[in-house]
Formats: structure tokens, C-alpha cells, sequence
């Protein structure tokens, strides 16, 4: 276990056993994102992608919360909570070939929910509440909420979400698809280490084209996804770990991946 950053910046990474924990570390702004909140984001993403030995990131809040969005005061004073060519939070609009889980505590309001909405995966306490309450300040959800929420729930569901800015607790999120796992209060990172630990296990190059693949159906008609994904699954069957795979399972012993 290594800690990467040092205790007083509000972006904090630790990698355990191939995963990397990113924690937005401002309590006494509710983790809201500022300027530097997003130049560490951004930082941490590129730690994740460029060390071979992380396999999956997790992306949490300190003390309870995990996001009350962007940081109004700062943005007052000038600051962008966004790093060009990633959007908002330094993440939103970046495509990570590894896989991220969002672990929520508490609040995920406005650009907190959206930063959880640019995870792969999501594993929230009993207690979070979600909320994207931007129309509610004349505005609306910049920063990923009206392009992926209506992708991810139906549509009329999510139209009620981004008109009336209503928040919604983790049962029903969990009920509208938003959200992988519910746990107790307290333990949504511990929830979401158990799920990268399962998702770790599995062989890196695949699942860096399982999510170069989802993101081509997501934008492609179908025919040039199917064209695109048949360019990953010829690279994969190319690659040491498919061949890995297919003997470790005809010996009947678990696979040591080398990611290439």
C-alpha cells in the first residue's frame, strides 16, 4: 500500500493491491470542486492510466460526502472547476481505458452526481442522495447530467430529475439503474473495493476494450460499432493474455495476467 499525494492536497490517491483509491479531499467544502480539485482529479486519472500495476480506479469523498458539486465561491472568484479537453472536474468528458467506480457517501449534488455519472460503476450508501438541482440556480447540468443521465434511465424519468432538480435517495436510485450496490452507511468504499477487487481480477487488456467497445455503441450506429469492436477482438485474440486465458482454464488454475 503506497500513499502518492501529500495530506494537504484536496486530491488524495493510494494504491492497494492494483487498485487506486482517488479520494476529493475538502470536508470543509463538502468536497466541492474547485480549480485544484480538478487539476488533482485530472492528475490522479492520469496515475491510474499510466501505472501498469493499477488495474481499476475508485473515486470517493472525504468525511461522509462525496461531492456538493462545483464550488460556487470560487467560481465567483473567477475559478473554472473544469481542465480543458476534460471537462468539468478534469474528468467528465475523458475517456479512461480503465474501469471506475464511484463509492458515494452522503451528498452527490450537481457536479458530484455527474462525476459519478462519468464512473463505470457505482456503489453508494444507504444514506446518499443524488440530485442535479442546477435548474433550480438558472442553470442546468453541464457537466455530463443532461447528456448521460437520459442514456442511462428512460427518458421520462430523467426529464423529471433535470427539470425539477428533486434529489433522490440510493434506494431509488438503485431502482432507476443509476447505481450498482447499496451498502450501510459507511462502508460504500469498502463496497466498492470488494466490486474492483472482482473487476481487477480479470484480464486488463480485455477490460480496456470492454470499455472502448461500450463506448463506441454509445456514439456509432450500430453497423460501424460492430465494425469497431471486431478491431478490439482481433487485437485481443492476438494478444499473451488471451492465450493466458485459454490455458489457465484448460488447466484449471487462475491466470496470470502480463497486459499485453
Amino acid at each position: 500500500m503506497t500513499t502518492t499525494t501529500t495530506a494537504d492536497s484536496p486530491v488524495l490517491t493510494e494504491a492497494r493491491d492494483g487498485i487506486l483509491i482517488i479520494t476529493i479531499d475538502r470536508p470543509q467544502a463538502r468536497n466541492a470542486v474547485d480549480a485544484e480539485v480538478a487539476r488533482g482529479l485530472a492528475a490522479a486519472v492520469d496515475e491510474l492510466t499510466a501505472d501498469d500495476d493499477l488495474r481499476v480506479g475508485v473515486l470517493t469523498g472525504a468525511a461522509g460526502t462525496f461531492s456538493a458539486g462545483m464550488d460556487l465561491k470560487a467560481a465567483a472568484r473567477g475559478e473554472s472547476p473544469s481542465v480543458e479537453g476534460r471537462g468539468f472536474g478534469g474528468l467528465v468528458e475523458h475517456d479512461t481505458a480503465k474501469p471506475l467506480i464511484a463509492a458515494v457517501e452522503g451528498h452527490a449534488l450537481g457536479g458530484g452526481f455527474e462525476l459519478a455519472l462519468a464512473c463505470d460503476l457505482v456503489v453508494a450508501a444507504s444514506g446518499a442522495t443524488f440530485a442535479l438541482p442546477e435548474v433550480r440556480r438558472g442553470f442546468l447540468a453541464g457537466g455530463g447530467g443532461a447528456v448521460r443521465l437520459p442514456r442511462r434511465i428512460p427518458h421520462h424519468l430523467a426529464m423529471e430529475l433535470l427539470l425539477t432538480g428533486r434529489s433522490v435517495e440510493a434506494d431509488r436510485a438503485s431502482s432507476l439503474g443509476l447505481i450498482n450496490a447499496v451498502t450501510p452507511d459507511g462502508e460504500a468504499l469498502a463496497g466498492a473495493l470488494e466490486l474492483a477487487e472482482e473487476v481487477a481480477a480479470n484480464a486488463p487488456l480485455a477490460l480496456a476494450g470492454v470499455k472502448q467497445v461500450v463506448r463506441s455503441a454509445d456514439r456509432l450506429p450500430e453497423p460501424e460499432a460492430f465494425a469497431a469492436q471486431r478491431e478490439v477482438l482481433a487485437e485481443l485474440s492476438r494478444s499473451e493474455d488471451f492465450a493466458e486465458g485459454a490455458r489457465a482454464f484448460a488447466e484449471k488454475r487462475a491466470p496470470q495476467w502480463v497486459g499485453r
